[in-house]
């Protein structure tokens, strides 16, 4: 079923719609936008597996003293030494 545009599973037993809507609330907060919640009841107790959606992100380097993510902004200089640089394995 979908509960606030989240994919919830339940097994074991049965919760009420308000009960995994405070769980996903619960979930959102801690830790960010959610794709998917697996919920599985045993007794009392509740197990629950969030799925979060993927966050994009930017590669920043430090390159010749500089803090960037791509080299677009630099000029002919500044990409000549990034093509000097040695580039060292670990």
């Amino acid at each position: 079923m979908i509960i606030d545009g989240v994919e919830v599973t339940v097994t074991g037993g049965t919760a009420t719609e308000a009960e995994l809507r405070g769980y996903i609330a619960r979930g959102r907060k801690k830790h960010g936008p959610i794709d998917r919640m697996e919920v599985n009841l045993d007794g009392d107790f509740a197990d629950i597996t969030y799925r979060f959606r993927p966050v994009p992100f930017d590669r920043i380097r430090r390159i010749t003293g500089y803090l960037v993510g791509t080299l677009d902004r630099f000029n002919n200089a500044k990409r000549a030494e990034v093509g000097e640089r040695v580039k060292h394995n670990i």
